[in-house]
């Protein structure tokens, strides 16, 4: 079967921030002076440079600024990264332009500043309201400064605002999770990403782990969570994600859909097709900022360089025809409506009739269905979504 080209979206990794948080296994680094803004700008406006034929003549759908903490750049180097990222790829009509940023950093001039340099999405990372909490997660911020920033934010003309917050914290009960929840309803977000929290490896809570709440309370919270979300007008539509007047995460969606992405800065990483190769590949920049800008430095920056070339360490994986059922599958069942079934042909290449003898068995077992020609999880399903993919898993062995 032959490849498609989806569409594409840029990821711009930022990599330093404040305070590293305990939980944080993201490519963040603590700044103890000054970051080096401008060489960073001009360090993404060459990454950039060096990917453009990465896009083949694609113009891009969507922009995420993450990190680390992005809002740590000034909005002139915000509206710089925009003007180079529209010369160098080109961007559709209506694009979704999201930046991630951390009440603690923001006053009012700084959100004006960045509506004005053209982000139109604003990704809060409140995590609660309890300041209590707040000080466990290692958050800079409090209660009072997360429920101003959204204030500001309003005034400063953001019409599409996500939430980022956590349950399942140190010690939560129920009513507690349900009260941080409330909060973040009664401000009225379009959209918001309400995730447990999870202990990973390289994290200063893996070292020295809190005191979680049990299982059966963390199945209490959820349903709990979920009960109020929609009450609220929240509709679930991926794991995590929840919006009400059809505002989902465009750039998300693009990932959860097997769409293509460029990924620049510091550890980004990308995914990109090649139809008239056939093949699709996995794409990393080098993690440490010093690295990423002595790359640029030993390149003596130029507008004119052709080809693609890997100039910023890293690296790039070949995603094999055996893998990409567990690749399209552990992004399109997080989807509560799934996605076309034609996607899958069209975005790995492999014919649906490979897949068939595994969905047929996932069928029978009340996992997943097949509506209106949208391959998802059925409810059962989503609840055991690592029982689902394990049937890919065992494909690809």
């Amino acid at each position: 079967m032959s490849l498609q080209l989806p569409p594409l979206s840029l990821y711009i990794h930022v990599p330093w921030c404040i305070r590293k948080c305990p939980y944080c296994d993201f490519n963040s680094h603590q700044a103890n002076n000054d970051i080096p803004e401008a060489d960073y700008v001009a360090a993404l406006r060459f990454d950039l440079q060096q990917d453009q034929t990465l896009a083949q003549g694609r113009k891009l759908t969507s922009i995420f600024f993450g990190g680390g903490t992005p809002s740590m750049l000034s909005a002139q180097a915000i509206g710089q990264i925009l003007t180079d990222a529209e010369k160098i790829i080109g961007f559709e009509p209506g694009i979704e332009i999201t930046l991630e940023a951390n009440p603690g950093t923001f006053e009012q001039e700084r959100f004006s500043g960045f509506r004005a340099a053209g982000v139109n999405r604003l990704s809060i990372g409140i995590q609660s309201f309890n300041d209590q909490q707040l000080k466990l997660l290692g958050r800079v911020h409090g209660r009072a400064e997360a429920l101003r920033a959204v204030g500001v934010a309003r005034k400063a003309g953001f019409d599409n605002i996500n939430l980022d917050l956590m349950h399942g914290l140190p010690e939560q009960s129920v009513d507690a999770a349900r009260a941080d929840l409330q909060q973040a309803i009664e401000l009225a977000p379009e959209h918001l990403s309400w995730y447990q929290l999870t202990i990973e490896q390289n994290t200063a809570f893996y070292s020295a782990p809190p005191v979680l709440p049990e299982e059966e309370i963390l199945a209490d919270i959820q349903d709990a969570g979920v009960e109020l979300l929609a009450a609220a007008g929240y509709a679930q539509y991926e794991i995590s994600a929840y919006a009400r007047d059809k505002k989902c995460a465009r750039h998300n969606l693009n990932y959860w859909e097997f769409g293509d992405y460029l990924g620049i800065g510091a550890g980004a990483h990308g995914k990109i097709t090649f139809p008239a190769d056939n093949k699709i590949l996995r794409l990393w920049k080098t993690r440490l900022p010093k690295h990423y800008l002595d790359a640029t430095d030993s390149q003596k920056i130029s507008p004119n360089l052709g080809g693609h070339q890997n100039v910023f360490g890293g690296g790039s994986d070949l995603l094999l025809p055996d893998a990409l059922p567990l690749e399209f599958m552990m992004n399109a069942l997080r989807l509560h409506s799934g996605v076309p079934m034609n996607y899958f042909v069209q975005r790995t290449g492999v014919d649906w009739q490979q897949l068939e003898p595994h969905w047929q068995k996932l069928t029978q077992q009340g996992l997943v269905e097949i509506v209106q020609g949208y391959a998802r999880p059925t409810v059962m399903g989503r609840r055991f979504l690592n029982r689902v993919l394990q049937t890919f898993i065992n494909e690809t062995e």
